[in-house]
């Protein structure tokens, strides 16, 4: 078989990276992502859907082991540790996302990768290699997969598989044929639809458990010797042909090794979908400029991409907090009262009077520009009509968290705490203890327990 095809070609990059190969400010990021998916992951304590996962694991699995549960400090095997940290570092909605390929990497890539180097006592620049090596992977397949596919298809769930896999494997130290075939096996069990969203359901935390559980097996089968379709992306019947109707083949070689799409990739700043990001923080700017307070407001249109329409369309009445983080107008309600929508005020104000009252006057309109500019652009624009009588327009090209316009260290830091404090799940000390631990990670000869 020809081994110049893509999915070879990526397989073979994957494999053979080096630490030697990653520019400095590469590995600053991935250290600054870790800490970010950090601060999710001890945040999931106490959701309803990630402690039924881990109920799940209990019965199922051993109650010790190498690897670290880090909302609950329970231990289990890499397998299902790698499950239970990537089902509670997406619920809070405060992990990062690549924009080009719509796609939340860390959850699908830290949490097998932390479980397993755990397991192998690999070192920490061993860690920071192979999660870039997941990152570098499943950016570059959720952008293959396309726009198309986005519109039925939560990518996390679905490219997450591949880049779990990617990311284990070169913890594995998989031979290009061998990381091959974990794409292969991975691929072929990738899942997860929208559907979800119409019911208040907890898929969502399914897909990123199975993407992360489904990689990580994958990998160690392969090390094993089992067999996987070697062009499960852009095969006749892969991945693509089933699952895309706009996929670019030439997404998946896209500069290897000289374009890191992992400095790409932006951190959230709202505790919402990011398809809310960008005209929340429009209408924020439009209520500083002109010093309106919620009760100003009359109704705001949204102007924004078919994506943010195909997958907050569906809440119209959220029903749950996990919901109303998909609910365009309560994420501008929230911000436009507390200048921020943050956990606490999701919890404790989504159904409250006056932030269902704003929400229902909230629309959203598709708009050329924007739709045009996505996914590579996430721009945010508003109109706001004021009771007054007053229109305003308001405008923002990159959204708080964006590459260019992005978070520091010191408030990457104090997101982690604020968010892990919430649910009870680390004091501030020991937050402070393994976050300043992580920092320097790439200096550790082991990667041992995060949190004591």
């Amino acid at each position: 078989m020809d081994k110049t095809f893509p999915s070879q070609q990526l397989a073979t990059f994957a494999a053979q990276l080096q630490a030697r190969d990653i520019p400095p400010h590469v590995l600053r990021k991935t250290e600054d992502l870790l800490v970010d998916w950090f601060g999710s992951a001890v945040a999931g304590k106490g959701a309803r859907a990630v402690e039924t996962i881990g109920t799940f694991i209990e019965k199922m699995g051993p109650g010790t082991g190498p690897s670290e549960i880090l909302y609950n400090r329970k231990r289990s095997t890499p397998y299902f540790a790698a499950m239970a940290n990537a089902a509670a570092s997406h619920v809070v909605e405060q992990d990062d996302v690549h924009n080009g390929s719509v796609f939340h990497p860390a959850t699908v890539v830290f949490s097998p990768a932390v479980a397993v180097a755990q397991a192998m006592g690999a070192s920490g620049q061993d860690l920071l290699v192979a999660s870039i090596v997941g990152y570098e992977v499943g950016i570059r397949v959720g952008e293959f997969l396309g726009r198309s596919h986005y519109r039925i298809f939560h990518t996390t769930g679905t490219a997450g598989s591949i880049a779990a896999a990617a990311a284990v494997g070169r913890l594995l130290n998989l031979t290009p044929s061998q990381m091959l075939h974990a794409f292969g096996s991975a691929g072929t069990q990738a899942a997860g639809l929208w559907e979800f969203l119409r019911d208040a359901a907890d898929s969502k935390q399914l897909h990123t458990a199975h993407a992360a559980g489904t990689g990580l097996m994958s990998a160690y089968l392969a090390k094993d010797g089992f067999t996987g379709a070697q062009q499960i992306l852009e095969g006749k019947q892969g991945m693509a042909a089933g699952m895309s109707t706009d996929a670019d083949v030439t997404k998946l070689t896209d500069r290897l090794g000289s374009r890191w799409a992992t400095v790409e990739t932006s951190f959230k700043f709202h505790a919402s979908c990011r398809h809310t990001h960008p005209a929340a923080d429009a209408l924020l700017q439009v209520m500083r400029d002109h010093h309106l307070t919620i009760s100003d407001l009359k109704k705001v249109t949204t102007h924004v991409h078919q994506g943010a329409i195909d997958v907050l369309g569906p809440v119209v009445d959220p029903a749950t907090v996990h919901q109303s983080k998909f609910s365009m107008g309560t994420v501008l309600s929230l911000a436009a009262k507390h200048g921020f929508a943050g956990l606490s005020e999701f919890d404790q104000d989504f159904k409250k009077p006056e932030i269902t009252d704003l929400r229902d006057r909230v629309v959203m309109v598709l708009d050329d520009e924007v739709d045009a500019a996505y996914p590579n652009r996430w721009i945010g624009k508003v109109t706001v009509e004021t009771n007054a009588g007053h229109v305003f327009a308001g405008r923002v090209d990159e959204p708080k968290g964006d590459p260019g316009n992005t978070l520091s260290r010191d408030e990457i830091e104090e997101k982690a705490m604020r968010i892990g404090v919430y649910s009870h799940g680390a004091t501030r000390d020991e937050l402070k203890q393994a976050i300043d631990a992580l920092w320097h990670i790439e200096s550790a000869q082991h990667v041992g327990a995060l949190l004591p």
